[in-house]
């Protein structure tokens, strides 16, 4: 089981995130919503898929790519400060998303991605020691334990779960 961490555990920004996740299993939660957020991406249509609910604003298929996207920086982040207290940079995610075509892509695939990557991370997260777990690096500027990580890798694809559920669906 990983604690939720405290707020002093990563920066004040984060806590958008690390507030949506409400259980004390945070590894059954990525484990379920691995299952659930692909069936939802990968039963849309092509045309669902890229529908924006407004001008400028992101298709379905770029949240997706995003959702992979920070899912990838989150674990990265987890794997080096779990064996190492450095510094790493931020991310933009808008030149992130300006540096790649989601659109051009399949939603399938996009979700097969997702999922995937999720498998990959849950296997990561899975092997951490509470001692690794307790580990503090600085990303963004910004001191986070490992396991605050964990929480913002859910909260999230819980945050991006919502916003879909209000604004596009």
């Amino acid at each position: 089981m990983i604690h939720k961490p405290q707020p002093g555990e990563y920066a004040p920004f984060a806590n958008t995130y690390v507030s949506l996740v409400h259980t004390t299993d945070v590894l059954e939660l990525m484990e379920s919503l691995k299952d659930s957020t692909y069936k939802l991406f990968s039963s849309m249509s092509e045309q669902q898929a890229m529908h924006a609910y407004a001008e400028g604003k992101w298709t379905l298929k770029q949240v997706l790519g995003h959702m992979i996207d920070t899912e990838r920086t989150f674990a990265y982040r987890a794997f080096v400060f779990s064996r190492d207290s450095t510094e790493l940079p931020g991310f933009d995610q808008d030149i992130y998303m300006s540096n790649t075509d989601f659109n051009s892509r399949s939603i399938r695939e996009l979700a097969e991605e997702f999922r995937l990557v999720r498998a990959s991370n849950l296997h990561l997260y899975n092997a951490f020691t509470e001692e690794q777990l307790l580990r503090v690096g600085i990303a963004s500027n910004h001191p986070v334990t490992v396991r605050a990580l964990v929480y913002m890798t859910v909260g999230h694809e819980l945050h991006h779960l919502n916003l879909i559920r209000e604004r596009y669906l």
